[in-house]
């Protein structure tokens, strides 16, 4: 991992996403926001937070600061995706996805970044990098992206596919849950970072009055178990008003076949995405684990997340761990929904294949409720053939028995994530850092 690290004007400042000699560049030389989380939690577990201090640094320095009218540059407030020394060493060259493929804008960087500064702060004990004057007007422009009116009526952030991890095109667009719970972290680390000064009272203000909405819709609406389940099967249809119980207008019909015997009795989940007449059924594990560690899924519907998982280990974390989605798209839906894309065949990359940078997450999650079992389990299955097969991107299979086909190989994320598992589960003191409290409400939010 520590040969991964990109230096700049002699310091290291971040880690490329892989040091794979095998196979070209692309954009695996640059240093991603969301690829050097796991990197940079690591690094403040062990004590060495200097890299990770270098790092918030340069993100604040790139972040984009103009307010413009052309729809080819940056909104003010957006963290680059990814960025790179010049090849002359003289300057760093951020993407806002302008090179990205498809050219997407990344949603995920600035919330990335945003709750990066805040574990930093907590496991430091530095609260002057974040006081800093470019830093709060930083945090303040990130709230300024994210809370803006926009053409919808609720307190999730509509966004395109591609512009978070699942960075290709899987039918995520919308209001995907992963990045409904980074926005959820961002604002939580906003309330507790931003000066108490006169002109951060607005942005306080606003972060508290959107906290409580938001956690009401999520824990509300995205929130799916048997009985759930059940009242959607059972639901009426083409409600008028205010009065209607099925306020989306979820058709029954849209429930997906292998749904009710995949549901386990004691269990459920936050589902994948919600919109007008559309619940994807999916099961994400990133924005699912992430909403148990954070706390925007209450005590009782996180310990239920773990349960599902749990019950459904077979298919979620099999052989290597862990399915980004579950189940796969495939025939004509992987045609449809994923424009036959190559890279997303069925339980490949985004779509069912298995990443383990997701163990650091899974066993996060099990130490917030005292359920470490499964993590160690996947952990110590998991790190033997990660050594062998040279630390890949991603498996494929439904097991995620083979090297992903177009996965690279040292991919540092890889690297860091069963590294920090490991670190985690051996010594749990970044927990605290990591996490936010209990079982806040909306009442919580008042300010």
């Amino acid at each position: 991992m520590k040969q991964a690290f990109v230096t700049y004007r002699g310091d290291p400042i971040g880690t490329l996403a892989a040091s794979d000699p095998a196979r070209g560049l692309l954009n695996y030389d640059q240093i991603f926001v969301r690829d050097f989380i796991p990197v940079a939690l690591y690094f403040l577990a062990t004590g060495e937070p200097a890299l990770v201090h270098r790092f918030l640094e340069r993100c604040c320095q790139l972040q984009a600061k103009e307010r413009s009218m052309d729809c080819y540059r940056p909104g003010a407030g957006l963290i680059p995706a990814s960025f790179k020394v010049s090849d002359d060493g003289t300057r760093l060259v951020p993407d806002y996805g302008g090179q990205a493929i498809a050219r997407i804008a990344p949603v995920d960087s600035s919330l990335w970044w945003l709750y990066l500064l805040r574990v930093y702060t907590r496991a430091t004990g530095d609260r002057e990098l974040a006081a800093r004057t470019e830093f709060q007007e930083a945090i303040k422009r990130v709230l300024e992206l994210c809370l803006i009116g926009r053409f919808d009526m609720y307190p999730t952030l509509l966004v395109p596919d591609g512009s978070f991890m699942v960075d290709r095109r899987l039918g995520v667009y919308g209001y995907p849950l992963e990045v409904q719970v980074l926005f959820y972290m961002a604002l939580r680390s906003a309330d507790e970072l931003l000066g108490d000064c006169e002109e951060s009272l607005p942005y306080r203000e606003a972060v508290r009055d959107r906290l409580g909405k938001l956690i009401h819709y999520v824990r509300t609406y995205y929130w799916l178990d048997l009985a759930a389940l059940n009242r959607i099967y059972r639901a009426s249809t083409e409600e008028y008003g205010v009065a209607g119980s099925n306020a989306f207008n979820i058709l029954p019909a849209s429930i997906p076949d292998w749904l009710p015997d995949w549901l386990p009795e004691e269990g459920g989940y936050l589902v994948g995405n919600l919109g007008p007449s559309r619940m994807d059924f999916r099961f994400f594990s990133l924005g699912n684990l992430l909403a148990v560690i954070s706390g925007l899924a209450n005590k009782k519907q996180g310990e239920a997340i773990l349960a599902l998982v749990t019950a459904k280990a077979d298919d979620l974390v099999a052989d290597m761990p862990l399915k980004l989605c579950f189940p796969a798209l495939e025939g004509q839906d992987w045609r449809t929904v994923t424009g036959s894309d190559p890279k997303n065949i069925p339980w490949s990359y985004h779509n069912g294949g298995s990443w383990p940078v997701l163990l650091w997450i899974l066993a996060a999650a099990g130490l917030r409720y005292g359920q470490t079992a499964l993590a160690r389990s996947a952990l110590e299955n998991a790190a033997p053939r990660l050594q062998a097969t040279q630390w890949p991107e991603y498996f494929d299979s439904r097991r995620g028995r083979l090297v992903g086909k177009e996965a690279r190989l040292y991919q540092t994320w890889t690297i860091a994530g069963s590294l920090l598992a490991d670190h985690l589960l051996a010594e749990p003191a970044l927990m605290d850092a990591i996490t936010f409290a209990d079982n806040i409400t909306a009442e919580d939010c008042t300010f």
